[in-house]
């Protein structure tokens, strides 16, 4: 019986290297976030992640984060769309521009932002008249999530619709289908996965987000200031208790968040072949 070579090592040796880089980067390091946060006690840690500012940041972080990932899901849809199913003049440069705020670093975006929605910038001054007020607002937060998580919905979506066969629709069309009763008995079902895993990754990515909403956020107490500011804050004060339970909070809220999508995305897969 001929031997099977494997360009790769074995399994042990492949699993062990696997567990050790991901303990070293990922399991170690949010271990260090738990521990240190429950070293000064309960009561500490529960002043700390339950003050009025942080209560208030969870909910403009979380809430923003959600919102912007669901306008996301609807147009970046559209978006992947138009450009797999129809061929318009400036096709590739819109392609080429849905990347760019996976190129542009954060802070510049944040700015750019601040700058054109600014009551005085080119955009703010023409909303200011009819008191329309978009920088420094938690406005101005979901707008800047959804910047930076329409990527994630385009690109998960895109080679889906790339790989789906339009023989079905044409199918459906023929034996007397609706549009809408085509898109979703048909196109639907073949897309929900892939949408449901953009949306996991723009929401993610929104909840951490930094650089491109401190700028335009104002960071006003109470109104427009996000957790990860918070957890900045509380840093540069050297209370690592503190920024550490708003960590764990941050931690244990995502992680049940994201499990539900994945054990939706599943379900839905499940549905999808059978």
């Amino acid at each position: 019986m001929p031997i099977r070579r494997r360009v790769l090592p074995g399994f042990a040796p492949t699993l062990g290297f696997t567990l050790f880089y991901l303990s070293l980067l990922v399991l170690i390091p949010l271990a260090a976030v738990f521990i240190k946060s429950a070293g000064h006690g309960f009561d500490a840690f529960w002043a700390a992640a339950t003050s009025p500012r942080v209560l208030a940041s969870y909910r403009l972080s979380f809430g923003a984060s959600l919102l912007a990932a669901g306008i996301n899901l609807v147009f970046g849809l559209i978006l992947a769309w138009c450009l797999v199913r129809y061929d318009f003049p400036g096709r590739k440069l819109v392609d080429a521009l849905i990347d760019l705020p996976f190129a542009l670093p954060t802070a510049v975006a944040g700015i750019a932002l601040t700058a054109l929605y600014a009551p005085n910038g080119w955009l703010g001054a023409l909303l200011a008249p009819h008191d329309i007020k978009i920088a420094f607002t938690p406005l101005g937060v979901l707008l800047a999530l959804i910047f930076i998580g329409l990527p994630f919905i385009v690109r998960t979506v895109q080679p889906v619709l790339e790989d789906m066969e339009t023989e079905l629709e044409e199918a459906a069309a023929s034996l007397g289908a609706q549009r809408w009763t085509t898109f979703r008995f048909v196109v639907l079902p073949t897309l929900l996965p892939a949408l449901l895993t953009g949306f996991a990754l723009a929401f993610a990515r929104a909840v951490g987000e930094y650089g491109s909403v401190i700028f335009i956020a104002g960071n006003i107490p109470l109104v427009s200031e996000i957790t990860p500011l918070m957890i900045i804050s509380k840093l540069e004060q050297y209370d690592y208790v503190g920024a550490t339970a708003i960590a764990v909070v941050m931690l244990v809220f995502s992680f049940v968040l994201l499990l539900a999508i994945n054990l939706l995305q599943g379900w839905s897969s499940r549905r999808g072949v059978r």
